[in-house]
């Protein structure tokens, strides 16, 4: 029997750090293998967990939800098959609803051996009223589907914002284990405690829900795709947005958009811009880009940014970006320079004049 975890969280979460953690505290002896489902061209953080003797499976790859319904299934398969390990740990797209991701393991336990551990969420408590208001149909099935709740950045947050934001994920989440404890002070046996009450619910929720499954799944749908649908409206009117031709331009392409609803696929709404870049930066070059993506609205929403480049001293940089937080550090060179945007509504020809591309 393998065990599947998976990790959601929405862009810059905090997933990948958590994961380390997961890998070296919790999950230390044990046969893992690692699928990430990326959103966008550049998988920059592959490295370390290639370190670690982890196999890493990477879909770049269009519709979300159609990947893991399709390739999704082989691919966990085939890991199955090819390591037989005794966990298997899924990151989802940023972007991804937990949802979808669980759904697509549960399809796989017909021609595998497998069962869902846990379904955790990683949250950016400083992040999550934001993004729950612009985001909503995303960034609320992320917590609504989790068995185990993490939220990051607590240690940048006072007692009554952790307090608040614990509030707001349990109107969307009444079940699921919180971990609000800064995690780096966490030890291996509270952070199993947490998981372990996560699966316990997941397995009554299971024993409770098996004879209405498909009635739930259609009404889910249609009880929340109205106020999804506001959430778009309050979005659209605060950054001056125009979704709909992003809509129309895929249609409908997986059968997904149930009863005529607001039901929108990530590569819809989300866009992912990637170059590779020879030029090197001077450090107030650098320090101007990472400022203005992470701080204006002057390329388009900008959720998550990271990049590696060469410097103009000789040295390489990597940079890190979410809303209103951005980080630099030494990096190690690379073949060339890489960067990645993702965001809604990019402004393409901008990004290239800002990166000197």
């Amino acid at each position: 029997m393998t065990k599947v975890d998976i990790i959601s969280g929405f862009l810059g979460a905090g997933k990948t750090t958590f994961i380390k953690q997961m890998i070296n505290q919790v999950y230390a002896g044990e046969k893992l293998v690692l699928i990430e489902n990326e959103f966008g061209e550049i998988g920059i953080d592959g490295g370390f967990l290639k370190d670690a003797g982890i196999e890493i499976t990477e879909m770049n790859s269009g519709c979300i939800c159609c990947t893991l319904v399709g390739d999704f299934s082989i691919a966990l398969q085939k890991v199955i098959k090819e390591y037989q390990p005794d966990r298997v740990i899924i990151e989802p797209s940023g972007v991804g609803k937990l949802s979808d991701v669980a759904r697509a393991v549960e399809d796989v336990k017909k021609d595998a051996d497998i069962e869902i551990s846990g379904k955790i969420t990683v949250v950016d408590g400083k992040k999550a009223r934001l993004y729950m208001k612009n985001f909503g149909e995303f960034f609320k099935d992320q917590v609504a589907h989790a068995t185990t709740i993490v939220v990051s950045r607590t240690q940048m947050m006072t007692d009554e914002k952790i307090e608040e934001c614990m509030h707001m994920l349990r109107e969307e989440n009444k079940e699921a284990a919180i971990i609000t404890t800064p995690w780096e002070q966490l030890g291996r046996e509270a952070i199993v405690h947490a998981l372990a009450h996560g699966s316990e619910i997941e397995e009554l929720l299971d024993h409770e829900h098996e004879h209405h499954h498909e009635h739930e799944h259609h009404h889910e749908h249609e009880h929340h795709h109205e106020h999804e649908h506001h959430h778009e409206h309050e979005h659209h009117h605060e950054h001056e947005h125009h979704h709909e031709h992003h809509h129309h331009e895929h249609g409908d392409c997986c059968g997904h958009d149930h009863h005529g609803h607001h039901h929108h696929h990530a590569d819809e709404i989300f866009t992912s811009w990637g170059r590779e870049t020879a030029h090197k930066y001077t450090d107030e070059e650098l320090d101007y880009l990472v400022k203005a993506l992470s701080e204006t609205n002057a390329y388009g929403v900008v959720l998550r940014s990271k990049g590696i480049v060469a410097m103009a001293d000789g040295t390489w940089k990597q940079f890190d970006l979410v809303p209103e937080e951005y980080e630099v550090r030494d990096g190690q060179a690379d073949y060339t320079g890489r960067i990645c945007v993702i965001g809604t509504d990019l402004k393409e020809d901008e990004l290239e004049k800002l990166f000197h591309i």
